[in-house]
């Protein structure tokens, strides 16, 4: 380096100004020339270092006035130039940024920010971005936190924009704001944690977009309190683009911040300059020098997904609340109703599905086997026309409702009828174990049922879980009641067709419940349009819980009977060592009826059972009936 030039202006403290310039000397042996920051100077290969002792707004005329010229720039601190400072992490210590001036290692080419051809140092601010951007929390209470957070809450409005990239891809949305930066910034207060470079040729926008009052609170909650977020995970509410220009229009003039200084315009331009200038860096950026040294120009990154368009990007401009749950967009909708109307449409294919379906889980349930009847399961179709009929009655959509409603129909009509045939037909009348699991349903299976309709619902508008529709089929177990049922009708037995027709029943109620709030949940219908079909299909969900509570109510006081009883597993009369083995327990009216198996040494007499009978009464406090099986043990 072969000589310094120094710019000033006419408001450079003086006193400094001799600090600056006897360093110089002392140090590197330099009397540097004096120069205002309104002259141009010619690119001179590096040999002169300009030494920067100005304003901010005075330093971005400088920079602007020599971008792509090749000389070295160094900035030194002063109270009139924060931005430049906190951009480039210029030491306060006016030596030591001078001494940061002759390092070497921290000379880089950097990017440029240019918004509205002025030179941007930390950010463009345009509208609310609601706490991303210069956040500084730290010093308040978790109670003010909580204060700032509510003042943001109240406040949320949405603008029409129109975004423009480098490569010309359109962009039409609303946001509340948007932000955008082209480097990470040193020492300043940022939500974003990711380490953006100084030199790749791309700025980095983020634009603040909530389509729901979950998405909003989530977002408002990371910020406050997390007060990070990064690119990897952004949350739903913000969209992202780096490109190397980004035009932002809008039908009104557009307030926005250029380090601190307010401005309007009704369309903004920000570009990046890539390798616009060579300036010497704080030392604070030294590992960030040497980290982007090998950064090549990446491409164009947009994410987009989460902001809103069409229907959704009207009612936002307009004003209107924020909805509870995210609207689905129109493309969403499309693809969903095209799949769910094909659903719910009757086919010769469905009818041969359904019939086989049935008469598998009649054999399996007849044979016992637990493995033909999951076969069964798998195999029945039948959870397709509940979804439909589930987006019919939140949509209000008649045509969906009459077409899933009469396929169901059909599908259970057959399942009974082949069910109760193929029962009639075959020489066998036995209750299996299979069977009695059906005929008893409770709260639990309600459950199961509420659980099977969300994930249904899930699986069928998310096109990548859509394979886990078998494991809802297997969960929900459709098609074993409906051929328990037909069973029941064949054997003419009551209680069978009661037990199996209300599980039945109740997991067709709670899929359909369940899977309408998902689809709602979802944003595929307003809650207003969906209350009458869900305020229906609740109240048929009440009253036939009201059997399931009473089951449940019994599994409840056998399981305390049982757990009780567990206290009495052993006992001794005279020298006879007695185990009890509960088989089985169940309880009507009064009455506590208990299976026992009674493993003893010796042969017990009716008078000692009649005091094993006693002992448990006592226990009980009620009246029990015993069913004793003996074994005895000969040592």
């Amino acid at each position: 380096m072969n000589k310094v030039h120094l710019i000033i202006d006419e408001l450079s403290d003086t006193k400094e100004l001799g600090s600056i310039l006897e360093h110089l000397k002392t140090n590197y042996q330099q009397e540097p020339s004096i120069g205002k920051p309104v002259e141009l100077f010619d690119q001179d290969s590096g040999v002169t270092l300009f030494l920067l002792y100005l304003t901010d707004d005075e330093i971005k005329i400088f920079l602007k006035n020599h971008i792509q010229k090749n000389i070295n720039i160094a900035i030194l601190p002063n109270d009139r130039c924060k931005y430049a400072i906190k951009n480039y992490g210029i030491s306060k210590n006016i030596q030591d940024a001078i001494d940061d001036g002759f390092n070497e290692k921290l000379l880089s080419k950097m990017d440029i920010l240019l918004c509205n051809e002025l030179v941007v140092f930390s950010s463009v601010v345009i509208g609310d971005m609601h706490g991303l951007y210069k956040l500084d929390l730290e010093d308040n209470s978790r109670f003010n936190k909580l204060k700032i957070l509510f003042e943001h809450f109240r406040r949320i409005k949405f603008k029409s924009y129109t975004l423009t990239t480098g490569k010309d891809q359109k962009i039409l949305t609303a946001a509340s704001g948007i932000t955008i930066v082209e480097q990470s910034i040193a020492n300043e207060k940022s939500a974003i944690s990711d380490d953006l470079s100084i030199h790749d040729g791309k700025l980095n926008a983020f634009v603040l977009a909530p389509t729901s009052l979950l998405s909003y609170v989530l977002y408002l909650l990371s910020i406050f309190f997390y007060q990070r977020i990064s690119l990897l995970s952004l949350p739903k509410s913000l969209g992202f683009l780096k490109t190397s220009k980004l035009t932002i229009e809008s039908s009104k003039p557009m307030d926005y911040i250029i380090d601190g200084d307010l401005l309007s315009a009704k369309e903004i331009v920000v570009e990046v300059q890539q390798d616009g200038l060579n300036i010497y860096l704080g030392r604070v950026l030294e590992q960030k020098v040497k980290a982007d040294a090998n950064v090549i120009e990446e491409k164009d990154t947009i994410k987009i997904n989460s902001l809103p368009k069409g229907e959704v990007r009207n009612i936002l401009i307009e004003g209107n609340d924020l909805p509870l749950f995210k609207k689905a967009d129109e493309e969403d909708f499309k693809e969903l109703f095209v799949s769910l109307r094909s659903s719910a449409g009757f086919s010769y294919t469905y009818l041969t599905l359904m019939i086989l379906s049935a008469l598998l889980a009649t054999t399996g349930l007849f044979a016992n086997s637990t493995p033909v009847v999951i076969g069964a399961m798998i195999l029945s179709p039948l959870m397709s026309p509940i979804v439909s009929l589930s987006m019919g009655i939140i949509r209000s959509d008649r045509s969906l409702l009459e077409q899933s409603t009469k396929t169901l129909a059909i599908g259970i009509v057959m399942a009974l009828l082949f069910s109760s045939i193929f029962t009639f037909l075959i020489p066998l009348n036995q209750i299996t174990h299979e069977m009695q699991l059906r005929l008893n349903p409770n709260l639990l299976d309600l459950m199961v049922a509420i659980f099977s309709g969300i994930a249904g619902a899930y699986a069928t508008a998310k096109e990548e879980v859509a394979k886990s529709l078998a494991g809802v089929a297997i969960a929900v177990a459709l098609v074993p009641p409906l051929s328990v049922a037909g069973i029941g009708l064949g054997l003419g037995d009551f209680d069978v067709i009661y037990g199996s027709s209300l599980l039945f029943i109740t997991n067709l109620v709670g899929i359909t419940l369940s899977a309408s709030i998902t689809f709602i949940i979802l944003g595929y219908a307003p809650v207003k349009r969906a209350q009458k079909g869900i305020l229906f299909t609740f109240v048929m969900l009440t009253l036939i819980a009201i059997p399931l509570i009473y089951s449940f109510s019994h599994i409840v006081e056998t399981s305390n009977y049982l757990n009780r009883l567990k206290t009495m597993t052993t006992m001794h009369i005279d020298d006879k060592e007695i185990t009890l083995n509960i088989q089985n327990l169940d309880t009507k009216e009064d009455k506590i009826f208990i299976e026992l198996e009674i493993v003893s040494n010796k042969s017990l007499s009716h008078v000692e059972l009649e005091h094993i009978k006693s002992k448990i009464q006592d226990h009980f406090k009620k009246n029990v009936v015993l069913s004793v099986s003996m074994k005895i043990i000969i040592n």
